[in-house]
């Protein structure tokens, strides 16, 4: 699935390609995704322009001109792709963990401009678009969500507040969306490589300067990961066609077996289930 920074990426993408743009048409050919697509989509998204693209957590937002609100979530393979009407198409993916180029079976909504168009993608069908009425909707539709890790109430007190006494692991806190909204698998195991905290420490063994340390180091891979692209795990690509990067600072994802990273560091990174959840971590330095 993607996480917060390849989210990020598709809606940068998508705000340098369709912010201004006047959608023309909309074809839907499943409604059977996540949430049944609603019977009046097509109708809320004609003929109006692209106001902006948000992001809140690993929600796309798309604000357009009429008021309404579209919600885009990936779910677990949902893809998006740009194809132009009079260009060779070799590289259409916008998103994360499928082919570079348009599989056709599974293409659910296209979304048309002038001289190209947008399609959704997605074989699991577990993503899902939805269409908030106005913008003060937005913050009833998220108010279950917890804080971005960017969010300024993502702070010390917060920490405390929700992690002193719990028997809960910190790596199914930072999972927990409920909790904070972004992080997935991928970053909730090196941000506590980089804290030196193993995944399985409960939130009652944590300290003041542990709290610090997620605090830092959540906003410092996150920005990294952005900066770089996202991961490309399989096939994660942006608009211009390029992959991301940041796979290739894994420190212990995907790592099992191989030496930790850390200079004069002798640990080994290991492999645990933890809530059903693959982790890595060094048996030396994460404590």
């Amino acid at each position: 699935m993607p996480e917060l920074p390849e989210v990020e990426i598709v809606k940068q993408s998508l705000n340098k390609k369709i912010k201004g743009k006047i959608i023309k048409k909309v074809e839907v050919k499943n409604r059977n995704l996540r949430l049944k697509v609603p019977l009046k989509f097509e109708k809320y998204l004609e003929n109006q322009k692209i106001i902006k693209v948000h992001r809140f957590s690993k929600y796309l937002i798309l604000f357009l001109s009429n008021n309404y609100i579209c919600l885009i979530h990936l779910g677990m393979s949902g893809t998006v792709h740009l194809v132009y009407n009079k260009k060779k198409n070799l590289m259409t993916n916008m998103s994360f963990y499928h082919s570079k180029q348009l599989p056709q079976k599974h293409n659910h909504i296209s979304i048309f401009f002038d001289n190209f168009k947008i399609i959704y993608n997605d074989p699991r069908r577990f993503g899902f678009f939805e269409i908030l009425k106005e913008k003060s909707f937005l913050k009833k539709r998220f108010c279950k969500l917890g804080p971005e890790p960017f969010d300024s109430r993502f702070n010390l007190n917060y920490l405390d507040k929700n992690l002193k006494n719990k028997e809960k692991n910190i790596k199914s806190f930072l999972l927990d969306q409920n909790f904070v909204s972004g992080i997935g698998n991928i970053y909730a195991n090196e941000i506590l490589y980089f804290c030196k905290i193993k995944p399985s420490k409960k939130g009652k063994k944590l300290t003041i300067q542990d709290y610090k340390n997620i605090l830092n180091y959540t906003k410092k891979v996150l920005l990294n990961a952005i900066q770089k692209g996202g991961s490309s795990i399989r096939d994660f690509r942006n608009i211009s066609g390029s992959s991301g990067q940041f796979q290739k600072d894994f420190k212990v994802y995907q790592r099992e077996g191989l030496s930790c990273k850390r200079s004069n560091c002798k640990g080994i990174i290991k492999k645990k289930n933890i809530s059903k959840r693959s982790s890595f971590f060094c048996n030396f330095c994460q404590k």
